[in-house]
């Protein structure tokens, strides 16, 4: 049987025969029909590409948090509607490009919630990209600066969830709030943002400065957005 392990791993079919092996091993294919034995080499295959595809699109997303929905605590005390996190889980807005807005005070999970998001959306084969906001306006202020630009915004605009942590640490400069339009409009009504901020979204027209280029941003995030605002003391303090 060694010959057939050794081709399968030539073609690829890392699946097959990985399964093929174990079934040898059990000597289980003996009992097995030709359409069986098939069937089952290629359901083998299948999960083992999607679990490599699951594995690539997170190493990818650079999630802050290892975090699934199966970890968040469900407690409507810290503002938490498991209703809401089921339907979000389904992935729905991902598909009809809306916003998630988590709010809430610092340490509260709102950087957990967005990373299981994240978990989810690549599980269901999304390609992720999760960002310091901070940062990430630092990266597109210095593509600018060598020309990348165009690159660096059209990767951001073929993502299918991105995620802006720790939004409003900061006022936003100038070239930072164009910057910003920029990638909210890109993704408007095509593919999903997530944004976790400290302050509550009624705060997020001061920090962005600029009334005309605040009003265009927001009128693009909030109207069709999902709201969480997380509640209650640091989950940190409380670790």
């Amino acid at each position: 049987m060694e010959p057939l392990i050794q081709e399968l791993n030539q073609l690829s079919l890392y699946g097959m025969a990985s399964r093929w092996q174990a079934l040898v091993e059990t000597r289980e294919h003996h009992r097995l029909s030709l359409s069986e034995g098939l069937e089952v080499l290629l359901q083998a295959e299948a999960q083992q590409r999607t679990q490599r595809r699951f594995e690539r699109l997170e190493k990818n997303a650079r999630f802050r948090y290892k975090a699934t929905i199966e970890e968040l605590h469900m407690e409507a005390s810290r503002g938490m509607n498991s209703s809401q996190i089921a339907e979000l889980a389904t992935g729905t807005y991902l598909r009809q490009g809306e916003a998630v807005l988590i709010t809430g005070a610092t340490g509260c999970g709102k950087s957990f919630l967005a990373s299981a998001l994240g978990h989810q959306a690549c599980a269901q084969g999304m390609k992720v990209l999760y960002f310091n906001t901070q940062k990430l306006l630092i990266q597109t202020k210095m593509a600018r600066l060598d020309g990348s630009y165009l690159k660096c915004f059209e990767k951001m605009a073929k993502t299918q969830l991105l995620i802006l942590d720790d939004f409003g640490l900061t006022h936003l400069e100038k070239n930072a709030q164009i910057d910003l339009l920029e990638i909210i409009e890109d993704r408007h009504g095509r593919a999903a943002t997530i944004i976790a901020s400290q302050l509550p979204v009624g705060s997020w027209y001061e920090i962005i400065g600029e009334a005309t280029i605040a009003d265009a941003i927001l009128d693009r995030l909030v109207h069709t957005s999902h709201r969480i605002e997380l509640k209650g003391e640091s989950m940190r303090k409380k670790l």
